[in-house]
């Protein structure tokens, strides 16, 4: 396994209207990895592994999306999706990235896909992990039981709380840590954090999406790498046939044994996948 990279030594910041934070090492095509949005979240906690391991193949980013982990939050007047997605070229631009590969975990699958579909020439290739907007449940019942963990843990933001949403993260239970849970608990109570990711979550009731990547599957035409856990009980893994179906460079990798942190629970393995779709 590679070394950890240092967090303090990796970080830097991207000014303007808001600040936004990010992680950069490696030389060659650039690579950007969008995390999720649950508490505690930053694009640090959801990758710090990967990292070193992708930057010697990639100029590596790690974001942290507006709201998120370090990084400011402008003023939200749409749905959170696009405004990460307009953010995320906004940081391209900032850096000097005409093109670059995405990684999006999550939400941040669900950025990508927007960015994709506003953006078509800044994105050349992408891995979907667990994507949201591009999700379509064909078996399993809307109202996942990690959404609903995730929303009582915003609610009544408590250590058993975490615990039970982290549990629905993974479908290796052995990669849970009390190490994991403190730092999680550490982020989510940032004074001020919570209430910024009940912001975010609050616009897709506020400025409803009714043009959604699930419904524009078609025109997203970039080569994407959709990759799923086949226990994931934030995202069941049947979300991913319907866009998988209609996108038409799409192609669909579904880990065994693993949750919806396909990046931690099958690390060697999703790295691997990840590297040999990007290069070939």
């Amino acid at each position: 396994m590679a070394d950890l990279l240092d967090h303090d030594e990796t970080t830097k910041w991207l000014e303007g209207d808001y600040k936004l934070h990010y992680h950069e090492a490696g030389d060659g095509p650039p690579f950007i990895l969008l995390h999720g949005s649950g508490p505690g979240v930053s694009g640090w906690s959801n990758f710090q592994g990967n990292f070193p391991v992708f930057a010697k193949e990639f100029r590596t980013f790690i974001l942290d999306m507006p709201g998120f982990g370090m990084s400011e939050a402008p003023k939200f007047d749409k749905v959170y999706p696009k405004v990460a997605a307009d953010a995320l070229i906004r940081f391209m631009d900032g850096v000097g990235l005409e093109k670059a590969h995405l990684l999006g975990n999550s939400m941040g699958g669900y950025v990508a896909a927007e960015a994709a579909l506003s953006y078509p020439d800044r994105i050349d290739r992408m891995v979907m992990m667990g994507p949201g907007g591009l999700a379509v449940n064909v078996f399993s019942p809307d109202g996942s039981e990690g959404g609903k963990r995730l929303f009582e843990f915003m609610a009544n933001p408590t250590r058993e709380g975490m615990v039970a949403w982290v549990d629905c993260m993974v479908g290796d239970k052995s990669v849970i840590s009390d190490a994991l849970i403190d730092m999680r608990m550490k982020n989510a109570l940032v004074p001020g954090k919570i209430e910024a990711v009940r912001a975010i979550f609050a616009t897709l009731g506020q400025f409803p999406n009714d043009n959604p990547p699930w419904k524009n599957a078609e025109k997203i035409t970039h080569p994407t790498l959709i990759t799923w856990g086949r226990d994931d009980r934030m995202l069941p893994y049947d979300g991913a046939v319907f866009a998988f179906r209609r996108m038409p460079n799409a192609e669909l990798h579904i880990f065994s044994r693993c949750g919806h942190w396909a990046q931690i629970e099958r690390k060697d393995e999703f790295e691997r996948l990840v590297i040999e779709f990007l290069t070939r």
